[in-house]
């Protein structure tokens, strides 16, 4: 099942908001499984625009490991064009690059093992650049704090040298990023590196917003249809039924997102309950 919103985006673009990013990311619903019947947990991609809060497509697989053939269905049912989409390593692939290059959008992929030739060339082209002409490399803080802990994240980015493996065959390829997140959390730090390649122009502070945009999919998405909805407890196991939920509740997330109120989502859910008046705004989006 696939659902689409292409008029969201295009509204987008009327905005302040020059590139919008749209983070694809798979969600599995682990209690949606069915053994007797010999059904898998569902297991759902979507695009997440990260500015605005709208859940703009979604299509459902059978695992997590199917997300390569997914995305690019997913793709093709949304307007990407003038967009930057950015996609965990799972969909690092070439024919994707080149599906967003011809869309008229801008990629920000990640790489994590599944292109090893490829990232360590990544990673040396850092540290080359680092130890013997640090002027190649733009570099952007960001420091954050809150709930117990404090996070510095330093975000890099550099040319794409023709040298790296497979150069011409990544439509597009521009830029090479990375990210090096150091989390203080109870006098105890933790350090992550990620790397990424880019269609991206050389803008450190503009690789940095699609990186942490891409994040809010998990913390604006997926953890709210956890937190609030209980999707990942949900036991509906008929195929059609769990696909329909799993589409509703991101509809509905959209719709509250769009709400102006300052109150929270959970208490947004709450007044739709309680006050038509407040529902009839949440559901046609007259706010007056």
């Amino acid at each position: 099942m696939a659902f689409l919103a292409k008029t969201s985006i295009g509204a987008s673009r009327a905005s302040d908001v020059e590139q919008p990013v749209l983070a694809v990311d798979g969600k599995t619903a682990r209690r949606s499984h069915n053994r007797k019947k010999g059904l898998g947990a569902m297991h759902s991609v979507s695009v997440w625009a990260s500015d605005y809060g709208l859940s703009l497509g979604q299509v459902v697989c059978d695992q997590k490991s199917n997300e390569i053939t997914a995305i690019p269905e997913l793709l093709k049912l949304v307007d990407i064009k003038g967009a930057i989409i950015t996609i965990n390593a799972m969909g690092t692939q070439k024919a994707i690059a080149k599906q967003i290059q011809d869309g008229g959008a801008d990629f920000v992929l990640a790489l994590k093992g599944n292109h090893e030739k490829l990232e360590k060339a990544v990673v040396d082209e850092f540290i080359d650049a680092t130890e013997n002409d640090s002027s190649k490399v733009h570099s952007y803080e960001t420091t954050e704090t809150g709930h117990g802990r404090t996070e510095t994240r330093t975000y890099y980015q550099m040319q794409a040298p023709s040298s790296l493996p497979g150069f011409k065959e990544w439509k597009g390829l521009k830029t090479i990023g990375m990210v090096i997140s150091k989390c203080l959390r109870d006098g105890k730090e933790t350090i992550e590196i990620r790397y990424y390649i880019c269609s991206l122009r050389l803008s450190v502070k503009t690789f940095a917003r699609a990186v942490r945009s891409h994040w809010g999919i998990e913390n604006s998405c997926h953890w709210i249809l956890d937190l609030l909805y209980r999707e990942d407890e949900s036991r509906i196991r008929e195929t059609a039924f769990r696909e329909n939920f799993a589409w509703i509740n991101r509809f509905t997330l959209s719709l509250l997102k769009q709400h102006p109120g300052r109150e929270s989502v959970a208490m947004k859910r709450r007044l739709c309950g309680w006050d038509d008046d407040f529902l009839m705004q949440v559901l046609t989006g007259d706010w007056s």
